[in-house]
């Protein structure tokens, strides 16, 4: 009885100490990497910890080891999806070379390399970067409901701009052969002290003038310019007042969305990111523009023959100029990943404007049939 006592004694306690291993949670001040060091093929105890992304759970430990040798153990929750850090240029994901990590369905572990060219799953190439990783030193471990990406860097001094990203747990890991990554689910970009561990929080590089880009379109474009086509085509019957309404909204629609052209090439210089077909619909949108204008000064006499073909230009060039805007302040708020509450925002905006056309149209058409 005694014997089954004792044995029963030491079981419970084991079993309490697994519990604990299994759950215990990994922070600057824990020994963590104590348990971990034997997996990890290099020499841990000289790094310097840092909470990189509290948020997120986040935890970087790097130090200098050698003239050209820099090691790095990341630690992050496992929650069924990857998470990855980058060195960036600029602190923007774009152009950065990263180190992701996973842990499929199955219970495999993986680490790779990626270049971050673009903002598309194609641009993002696995197995490409500038970082030097030295040969057998890279590992992933799961641990305790964590994920410990530990990896060497030949190299100078690193960038000091990070980029961290974690995956969306509704997506799966990254498969073979392609091995190519979904969309991240929250990002951050960090500026982080190799001397004395300490990390800041970024925004985004020329965050104030994407925003500034953004509105000046979506006002100029895509709400003063339709505005400004419904006063010519449904107030024409209060006099020339139409006329001067009409060309005041427009002309400051056109100024104000030229504006946010000028900002948008001056961030395509800046920042390299791949907006072609944004950029493209854009300089239709201002060449249309301007040929409104151009039209506008060599318009014919009302009463000439040709009154009739440049009404018809006029009017369809118009047409086309505000349908390619709207599509275009869309396609920029899918760009910035700026949000559904933008998305919402126009399209209610949207909606109004086509439900007042809507309506003033059939009333044109019961007057034209009296």
């Amino acid at each position: 009885m005694k014997l089954f006592s004792s044995l029963y004694f030491w079981f419970i306690l084991g079993s309490l100490h697994l519990i604990h291993s299994q759950t215990i949670q990994d922070s600057c001040r824990s020994s963590n990497l104590a348990y971990l060091n034997a997996r990890i093929p290099f020499d841990t105890s000289s790094l310097i910890c840092s909470n990189v992304w509290s948020s997120e759970g986040f935890i970087l430990r790097a130090a200098q080891t050698g003239p050209t040798l820099w090691s790095f153990v990341l630690s992050a929750p496992s929650a069924n999806s990857y998470v990855g850090m980058g060195f960036s240029p600029n602190g923007g994901m774009v152009g950065s070379s990263a180190v992701v990590g996973w842990v499929a369905d199955e219970g495999s572990a993986t680490m790779k390399k990626y270049y971050l060219g673009g903002k598309t799953p194609s641009l993002v190439i696995v197995d490409e970067g500038n970082l030097q990783i030295l040969p057998n030193t890279s590992c992933i471990i799961s641990y305790s409901s964590r994920l410990y990406l530990g990896f060497q860097l030949v190299s100078g001094l690193p960038s000091r701009q990070l980029v961290m990203a974690v995956g969306s747990s509704n997506n799966q890991p990254p498969k073979s052969p392609s091995f190519q990554l979904t969309a991240h689910r929250n990002q951050i970009s960090v500026a982080f002290n190799y001397a004395s561990g300490e990390s800041n929080e970024e925004s985004a590089p020329y965050s104030d003038l994407k925003r500034i880009h953004g509105i000046l379109n979506a006002v100029g474009w895509g709400v003063l310019l339709p505005i400004g086509a419904m006063i010519a085509r449904y107030l024409k019957h209060v006099g020339s007042y139409w006329f001067y309404a009409h060309s005041s909204i427009q002309l400051s629609g056109f100024f104000i969305g030229l504006s946010g052209i000028i900002t948008g090439l001056i961030l395509s210089d800046r920042i390299d990111v791949n907006v072609s077909k944004h950029k493209a619909i854009g300089l239709i949108v201002i060449s249309l523009a301007i040929l409104q204008i151009i039209a506008v000064l060599i318009r014919p006499r009302k009463g000439s023959k040709s009154r009739k073909f440049w009404n018809w230009y006029h009017h369809n060039v118009g047409r086309v100029l505000i349908v390619l805007a709207a599509v275009n302040v869309f396609y920029g708020i899918h760009l910035a990943n700026a949000g559904s509450e933008w998305n919402v925002t126009y399209g209610v905006f949207l909606g109004v404007i086509v439900t007042i056309a809507l309506s003033l149209e059939l009333r044109l058409l019961t007057e034209d049939d009296k």
